[in-house]
């Protein structure tokens, strides 16, 4: 995934961070950096945040299809400087799942689609339910669920319902992997609400306050559903070596001193699947899948978890958010982008520039596809300068190199570091790039006043 430090035994190696967090209507934190690891070493590719309870008031929900909402908008400031870009995201009321990744991978993810299903009171709402993005990566078909299940102790059968339901309604439009199961790699994630069974308020605090968190395993209602149900046990899990992450007093860390006083229970979860060979009969009660390479296979995929833990220090919520870190061992089934851009010769608002696009391989285009000018750090694929249409009036052939102009009075005056992407319409997504290169700053900046001019080298 073009440096070295990707090459593994001749596979490919991608690091995945992902979070879940029920925010309980709260506005996000200023900073989301501790969340997000920015720093550490190997860098991450992608980044999968799934939150539950967003703020979905019916006046607070229309603004939010407007304009961004809160959070997607302090994820993609924290992101957009290190270099990623939003890839999709998809909203059911207080359901949010954002995916980004590293600009270099963006080529490489195809196919994006996303949907939605709801549970909660009787299906209406949505204040319940599922929602996912799914999409080839690298040929590699990837499904993410974000779920939010029902609460409370006694609705430990209906969870199970809930996402059984889930999994067999959701669709895409996608031939090869019509629903969440038929991926290559799923990842089931959100506030799964499944809770700690049998144990009285004393002894879940005591085993918590000493560290012997072993003591309430064998009692945790999702571990203990995946005994009796084939499709559960289709999902892995690591350990569970961090503190419950529900209920704490808010900006706390403190669990639950109202009067309801609400158990700790490992609500918040990360789970994944690796699609088995051949699928379990409902007779077979061993194992399904686990996450290891079958050498056989052409085009192989292992899933090692790295991490699996929470972060106490935010405490908006009455839970706290889960992180879960992943290796993705992967070998690429293609590695050349759709369509190769280039800007032609020096770029300066003072004349018309000059870019080309080469079809690379083909697919499906339209004449609605447009190349846009993107400053580097952009945050998503709506976020460009400028634009300009590809060609109109007919398709263009495998490797013809097809030259348009962009207006003058539409490159930015005052220049800078940029890149040009396509756009393409069918698959929502940005298919190609051209190197970041430099728009000098044009002369009609110092005349009108945007930047002092330069006399006798004094300004």
């Amino acid at each position: 995934m073009s440096t070295g430090r990707f090459q593994s035994g001749g596979r490919d190696k991608c690091r995945l961070h992902m979070v879940t967090w029920n925010v309980a209507t709260a506005e996000p934190p200023e900073d989301v950096a501790s969340l997000m690891q920015l720093d550490v070493q190997p860098p991450t590719d992608i980044y999968v945040i799934g939150l539950q309870e967003v703020n979905a008031t019916p006046v607070r929900f229309i603004s939010d299809l407007l304009v961004e909402d809160s959070w997607s908008h302090v994820f993609m400031e924290t992101l957009a400087p290190r270099g990623f870009v939003k890839v999709t995201s998809v909203r059911m009321q207080g359901l949010l799942l954002l995916v980004f990744a590293k600009q270099m991978h963006l080529p490489f993810i195809r196919n994006i689609q996303t949907t939605y299903t709801r549970t909660g009171i009787f299906g209406y709402w949505g204040n319940k339910g599922g929602v996912s993005v799914r999409f080839s990566f690298y040929g590699h078909m990837v499904c993410f669920l974000n779920c939010h299940l029902a609460a409370h102790m006694n609705y430990a059968l209906q969870r199970v319902d809930e996402i059984e339901h889930i999994l067999e309604k959701q669709d895409f439009d996608i031939t090869d992997t019509p629903h969440v199961r038929d991926h290559k790699v799923v990842f089931w994630f959100g506030d799964l609400n499944f809770r700690i069974a049998d144990h009285g308020l004393h002894f879940l605090r005591s085993s918590i306050n000493s560290e012997r968190l072993n003591l309430l395993w064998s009692k945790d209602q999702l571990t203990m559903m995946k005994k009796n149900e084939p499709f559960l046990q289709e999902f892995e899990e690591g350990p569970l070596n961090f503190k419950p992450t529900y209920k704490f007093n808010r900006n706390s860390d403190t669990y639950d001193t109202s009067g309801k006083k609400r158990k700790p229970a490992w609500t918040d979860r990360i789970l994944w699947r690796i699609k088995p060979k051949t699928l379990p009969s409902e007779d077979d009660d061993d194992k399904a899948s686990i996450s290891t390479v079958d050498e056989t296979e052409e085009y192989p995929l292992l899933v090692i978890q790295d991490k699996y833990t929470c972060d106490m220090s935010y405490g908006v919520s009455d839970h706290k958010p889960v992180i879960a870190t992943f290796s993705l061992e992967l070998k690429k089934c293609y590695d050349t982008p759709q369509v190769h851009v280039s800007p032609l010769g020096v770029w300066c608002a003072d004349h018309d520039a000059l870019l080309t696009y080469t079809v690379q391989e083909d697919f499906m285009s339209s004449t609605w596809d447009w190349i846009g000018l993107y400053k580097v750090g952009f945050k998503s694929a709506s976020d460009y300068e400028t634009f300009v249409w590809v060609r109109e009036e007919e398709l263009p052939e495998i490797n013809e190199v097809i030259q348009i102009s962009m207006d003058k009075d539409e490159i930015p005056l005052l220049g800078g570091q940029f890149v040009l992407g396509y756009y393409s319409t069918n698959m929502q997504s940005i298919i190609g790039f051209s190197a970041n290169f430099q728009i000098l700053e044009s002369k009609r900046a110092v005349m009108e006043g945007l930047v002092p001019e330069n006399i006798n080298g004094l300004k």
